[in-house]
């Protein structure tokens, strides 16, 4: 039984209650779920804001049915992400469970064999395959083109971070194009509003992703205590919906001016 966020109705019986984390700066909400839940039964507390180092996984615990995680840990060591830390800086290879959304952190570190494994996989599966937990551009090769043309895709993603993202990214488009890749399913989380980022700096990583063959989402940097600022908040909701996204990129009017519309109406 999974229940988001609430404290215990009267009906509400468990032998055993887990909260799960994911995020550090919702620790303090989920401290309070774990103390009103008390009355119910003994409760642990844990998952990714905890830093725990992930073993195998278990399909639907703590996720959805359907999304899967086939490795841990990220030989990257990004100065914004944990995942390095809390899961280790060399890649755990998992026993392959079955899903069609693949969340892990850098899937194409892991070995030819396992990669090839999770695709063999995600080939038997009724849904269309998602990559959510995202491709790094610079470790794309052309088997792992030939992979995705091998499956139904709905949606692969990519990442540009930092800087030094954007050339790998250019040549990962280049070649899922010319290999056949449908362009609809190519998506890119573009990281803002981190420390000394601009706007103007942000909107233009958004639209290079967009000329090099992606459909950008903004993601909004946040530190360990979640602060963000209502600009930066109201700019990355203007990429993140999709139908907005394509509107701008279509008439290439700045989040700017989309966003002074959307208050005057």
């Amino acid at each position: 039984m999974a229940i988001v966020g609430r404290k215990p109705g009267l009906l509400d019986e468990a032998d055993e209650v887990r909260v799960s984390v994911t995020f550090t700066y919702d620790k303090p909400r989920a401290e309070k779920l774990a103390k009103q839940w008390k009355a119910v039964a003994p409760v642990t507390i844990g998952g990714p804001a905890y830093d725990d180092f992930g073993n195998d996984f278990t399909p639907g615990l703590y996720v959805r049915r359907g999304y899967v995680v086939t490795t841990r840990g990220c030989p990257n060591k990004c100065w914004f992400c944990s995942a390095w830390k809390r899961e280790g800086s060399i890649i755990r290879e998992l026993p392959i469970m079955d899903g069609y959304n693949v969340l892990d952190s850098n899937l194409l570190a892991a070995s030819e064999r396992h990669i090839r494994a999770v695709f063999d996989m995600l080939r038997h599966q009724r849904e269309r395959a998602e990559f959510s937990g995202g491709f790094e551009a610079k470790r794309l090769r052309a088997w792992h083109a030939d992979l995705l043309l091998s499956i139904r895709v709905a949606q692969v993603w990519f990442a540009y971070d930092t800087p030094d993202d954007l050339e790998p990214l250019i040549v990962a488009g280049k070649l899922l194009r010319e290999a056949g890749c449908r362009p609809s399913t190519l998506r890119a989380y573009v990281l803002v509003g981190f420390p000394k980022d601009t706007m103007v700096k942000a909107e233009k990583r958004l639209r290079d992703t967009y000329a090099n063959g992606f459909l950008p989402m903004a993601m909004l940097y946040r530190d360990k205590d979640g602060k963000t600022t209502q600009p930066w908040r109201r700019f990355a909701r203007l990429w993140i919906r999709v139908p907005t996204v394509k509107a701008m990129l279509k008439s290439g009017e700045s989040a700017r001016i989309v966003e002074e519309s959307l208050i005057s109406t």
